[in-house]
C-alpha cells in the first residue's frame, strides 16, 4: 500500500514537471496520495499550490478543507469547503466534509443543515447518513442514530464502521445483545478493527465473561498496542481476577499512550482512578470466581414480582444536552436484568406524551407487581414546593410553563403506589438546571422557591424516594461514562445480602467519597420495619 502512495507521487511529480510546474490538476492529485499517507503538510502545501494555479478548482479547495480538518484547523477549513460550496453547489463531498468541521466546532445545527444538503443531492450517500447518525448520538438521541446508523447499512451492508457505531447506540440504550450481534458483524467485516474488539469486551466485561472480554481486549491491543480504552478495560478484567500487577501495568500503559481515540479522557481518568484503588491497601481486590455470565443469587422471595421502568433523557431540545442519563439508565436497566427483575422497560428521550404515556402503562402493571421501581436520570426542578420531571421537548420560558411542560413527581408516585411491598423512585434528577437559570419569573410563590435541586418530600409509608443529591443542593452529571450516583448504585446493588435501606446508605457514602463530598445522596420515606428488602440475596 505505502510503495502504491509513492508510485503515484512519482508519477504526479513527473506531470508537474513535466507541464513547468503549471498542472493544477496534478498538484490536486499528489496532495490527495500525500494526505492519504498522513503528511498532511504536504497534502495542504499541493493543494495550495493547485488553487495559486487554478483558484476556481473546487476541488482543490476542499481537499485542503479536508486537511486542515484532521489538523484540527477548524476555522480555516470551514473557509476552504465554505469558498469549495461556492464554486460547486453540487460537491456533496465539500457539504459532509464542512458538516464534520461544524461539528468539531460545536456548531450541530450548521453541521445537521450540511449533512442534510448532501443527502439532497445524493440520497444515496453513507458518509452523510453516518455523520448525521454520530451527531444524533453525540447528543444522546440514539433512537435517531440508530435509524441513520441503519440507513448505512442498507445502502451498503459491507460497511463495517456503521455496525460498529449502531452497536454504541445499542449498547447505550441497554440493547446488548443487540450491540454484541453489531460489533460481532463490524469484526467480520474489518478484521483488523481496533474499536468493535474493545466494545464487544466491554459489554462482556459488564456481564462479567471475563475470559471473552479479555480475548476481546488482547485483539483490539494487537490492532493497537496504545489504544488506551482497550488497555484500561483489560486492566480492570486483569483487576477482577486478581492479577494486580498485570492491571497496574495496562493502566501505567494507558497513561503512557497517545491520546488518539474520542475516549481518551475517559481511559486516563479511569487509569488514575484504578491505580490509585489499587495503591489503597484499604481496599481487597477479591480475583473472580468465574468467567462465565454473572449468576447472581435471586431475590429475598423467588415468589416476588419485581418490575422497573428506567428512563434517561438525555437529548433535550431546548438546551445543551447531557451526556449520561441515557447511559446511566441503559446501565441500571441491565443491572436490574441480572438481579432478577422480571419486568424491566428502558426508554430514553422521552417527550413529555411519552412520559406520560410510559407511567400510566407502568401504572397498570404495578398493580399485579410486588415491587416496583421507577428510576430517571436527567433534569428535574422544583416550582413552589412542586417537584417535576422535565421532558426532552420541554419549553420553559417562565415560572408559569414548568406544570404545562413538566411532569410531576406526584404521577411518578402515583405510578407505583399500587405495589403491594415496595415502592422505590430513585431520582438522578438534581442536575444543574439551565431551565431555572433562565426562565423568567412571574409568580410571587414561585419566585421564591424555585430550587437549585428538588423539593423534600414525605412520601407514604411503604415508599422509599431517593435523591441523588440532597434536597436543594445539584447532582453531578460527572465525566466518566456515567454519573457518580449512577455508578455507586449499580455497584452497591450487585451485592449479595445488602438491604435496600443500608444499601442507599453504602450508595450515599460512595458517592460523597467519589465527588469530595460535593454530593450527598438523600433518601426520603420509610417501608415496612418487618420486611427486609434485598435486590440480591444473601448466599
Amino acid at each position: 500500500m505505502q510503495r502504491g502512495h509513492e508510485d503515484r507521487i512519482a508519477a504526479c511529480s513527473r506531470l508537474i514537471a513535466k507541464s513547468g510546474g503549471r498542472d493544477a490538476v496534478a498538484f490536486d492529485n499528489r496532495g490527495a496520495e500525500y494526505g492519504d499517507k498522513g503528511d498532511y503538510d504536504r497534502a495542504i502545501s499541493d493543494f495550495s499550490e493547485a488553487i495559486r494555479i487554478d483558484p476556481k478548482y473546487a476541488l482543490a479547495w476542499q481537499h485542503r478543507g479536508a486537511a486542515l480538518l484532521r489538523r484540527n484547523e477548524v476555522d480555516r477549513a470551514i473557509a476552504d469547503l465554505t469558498q469549495s460550496i461556492r464554486l460547486d453547489a453540487n460537491n456533496l463531498n465539500a457539504f459532509n466534509d464542512r458538516g464534520m468541521a461544524y461539528a468539531a466546532a460545536g456548531d450541530s445545527e450548521r453541521a445537521l443543515s450540511d449533512y442534510n444538503a448532501a443527502i439532497r443531492i445524493n440520497p444515496r450517500f453513507k458518509f452523510a447518513y453516518f455523520n448525521r447518525g454520530r451527531l444524533y448520538a453525540g447528543k444522546g438521541d440514539h433512537t435517531r442514530a440508530i435509524a441513520e446508523y441503519s440507513e448505512v447499512i442498507r445502502i451498503d451492508p459491507t460497511y463495517g464502521y456503521a455496525f460498529n457505531n449502531r452497536g454504541l447506540s445499542y449498547r447505550d440504550t441497554g440493547q446488548s445483545e443487540r450491540a454484541v450481534a453489531d460489533f460481532s458483524e463490524a469484526i467480520r467485516l474489518l478484521p483488523r478493527t481496533t474499536l468493535a474488539y474493545n466494545n464487544r469486551g466491554d459489554i462482556y466485561l459488564l456481564q462479567g465473561r471475563y475470559d471473552q472480554a479479555l480475548a476481546d481486549f488482547n485483539e483490539s491491543l494487537r490492532n493497537d498496542p496504545q489504544h488506551q480504552s482497550a488497555l484500561v478495560n483489560r486492566g480492570m478484567v486483569f483487576e477482577k481476577l486478581g492479577e494486580v500487577g498485570k492491571a497496574r501495568a495496562d493502566f501505567n500503559a494507558a497513561l503512557a499512550a497517545p491520546q488518539k481515540y474520542d475516549s481518551a479522557k475517559w481511559s486516563m481518568d479511569k487509569a488514575r482512578e484504578r491505580l490509585a484503588a489499587l495503591d489503597d491497601t484499604s481496599i481487597k481486590t477479591v480475583p473472580a470466581t468465574t468467567t462465565s455470565v454473572i449468576a447472581l443469587p435471586g431475590p429475598s422471595s423467588r415468589n416476588d414480582r419485581r418490575i422497573a421502568l428506567v428512563v434517561g433523557n438525555s437529548a433535550y431540545e431546548n438546551v445543551a444536552a447531557l451526556a449520561n442519563p441515557a447511559r446511566d439508565a441503559a446501565l441500571v436497566a441491565e443491572t436490574l436484568r441480572l438481579t432478577g427483575f422480571e419486568s424491566v422497560t428502558l426508554l430514553t428521550d422521552l417527550r413529555k406524551d411519552a412520559l406520560t404515556a410510559a407511567l400510566r402503562d407502568f401504572a397498570s402493571q404495578a398493580e399485579i407487581a410486588d415491587w416496583a421501581m421507577v428510576y430517571y436520570a436527567g433534569h428535574g426542578m422544583e416550582v413552589g414546593g412542586v417537584n417535576y420531571l422535565i421532558p426532552i421537548d420541554a419549553k420553559i420560558a417562565s415560572d408559569r410553563d414548568v406544570s404545562f411542560e413538566a411532569v410531576a413527581l406526584d404521577q411518578v408516585l402515583n405510578a407505583a403506589e399500587r405495589a403491594k411491598r415496595l415502592r422505590l423512585i430513585v431520582l438522578d434528577a438534581c442536575r444543574d438546571n439551565p431551565f431555572a437559570n433562565r426562565m423568567k419569573r412571574t409568580m410571587t410563590l414561585a419566585s421564591r422557591s424555585v430550587s437549585r435541586g428538588l423539593a423534600a418530600i414525605e412520601p407514604e409509608a411503604g415508599t422509599l424516594v431517593v435523591y441523588a443529591a440532597k434536597d436543594g443542593e445539584m447532582a453531578l452529571d460527572g465525566e466518566g461514562r456515567n454519573s457518580p450516583f449512577a455508578t455507586a448504585f449499580v455497584n452497591n446493588m450487585r451485592k449479595p445480602g445488602l438491604e435496600v435501606r443500608r444499601l442507599f446508605d453504602v450508595v450515599r457514602d460512595d458517592v460523597m467519597e467519589a465527588t469530595n463530598r460535593a454530593q450527598k445522596p438523600f433518601s426520603y420515606g420509610s417501608v415496612s420495619g418487618r420486611q427486609d428488602f434485598y435486590f440480591v440475596a444473601g448466599k
